[in-house]
């Protein structure tokens, strides 16, 4: 990969979480569909370009460049966003985004929401096959030890926090979300079961 940002120490206790403000020389955006940049706090796709380099290097896969190229710039299939002070943050992988009625919904904005619930230790939030909208909002939760929350006390948590559209349509309890060696959430092993025998994955 290409360093296109930096983080130092300080960076990362002043800004928690960020991969870094764009180095001197890198062109760094956060776009929208139409390209136009989005806005301080506002996710979008990331792309990139380094001017001194010409061409960036999928040289041997011209399939697999022509589908990373923006105009100019480059997609690296991450979804993220600057904070008002120009630091980058990366929320989600683009494999990730959820297409409902034609709108993106990128599933981290709504896990930062949930994580904020009193009574929930952790949760997933995915895409599942929608005959009306080619996809809908599934989130699966790991309650606090201890802790009853059900599906009420969640949405009513979630109204006027995230518009209705973020919503998640159906809401599950799991007493131990599946994690990959890193302690990430699994969030495939999830997924899958929706989509078995669905043709199209979105």
């Amino acid at each position: 990969g290409i360093m296109v940002t930096l983080s130092s120490s300080q960076d990362w206790l002043a800004h928690p979480g960020t991969v870094g403000a764009p180095l001197p020389g890198a062109i760094v955006r956060v776009v929208d569909e139409e390209g136009r940049d989005c806005r301080a706090g506002e996710s979008g796709e990331i792309c990139c370009r380094w001017p001194t380099l010409a061409n960036f290097t999928y040289h041997r896969d011209e399939e697999k460049r022509r589908r990373a190229q923006r105009g100019e710039l480059f997609s690296m299939g991450d979804i993220g966003y600057f904070d008002e002070a120009g630091y980058l943050y990366i929320c989600d992988r683009e494999i990730d985004m959820i297409i409902s009625g034609g709108v993106n919904i990128y599933p981290a904005e709504i896990e930062a929401v949930l994580l904020r619930m009193p009574g929930i230790a952790d949760c997933a939030v995915f895409g599942i096959p929608d005959d009306e909208f080619g996809e809908s909002v599934c989130a699966i939760i790991q309650a606090q030890e201890g802790a009853r929350i059900g599906e009420a006390q969640v949405r009513a948590f979630l109204a006027g926090k995230a518009a209705g559209f973020k919503i998640p349509k159906r809401i599950q309890f799991s007493d131990q979300l599946p994690r990959e060696d890193s302690g990430k959430i699994f969030k495939r092993k999830l997924r899958e079961p929706y989509w078995e025998g669905v043709s199209r994955r979105i």
